[in-house]
């Protein structure tokens, strides 16, 4: 039996979208965090250490996210309007590219 030709099936990545509370593959939402210096920006490596929340790429998403408040419900801080003009823009970003 040869093992070079045994294959390691990867784990699907899920993350739970804020605006929804469901599951999503992880590389279909946006990441936004927030670090130990307290600053909050959006995550594209999904690497950056800190606190982080989810949202599906949808207008729809937004404005749920934007009406309750979700954003300062998860960071315990309030968020300004400069964090949602910004996820706002990645959002038709990630929209128009596919």
């Amino acid at each position: 039996m040869n093992t070079m030709n045994i294959t390691k099936n990867k784990k699907t990545n899920f993350r739970k979208d804020i605006s929804s509370n469901q599951m999503f593959i992880k590389n279909e939402l946006i990441r936004i965090v927030k670090n130990k210096a307290n600053e909050i920006f959006i995550d594209k490596t999904f690497k950056a250490a800190g606190h982080g929340v989810y949202i599906f790429p949808s207008i729809n998403a937004f404005e749920i996210v934007k009406k309750r408040n979700l954003l300062s419900r998860s960071f315990k801080k309030n968020v300004s309007e400069e964090i949602y003009n910004s996820l706002l823009l990645e959002i038709k970003e990630h929209n128009k590219n596919g």
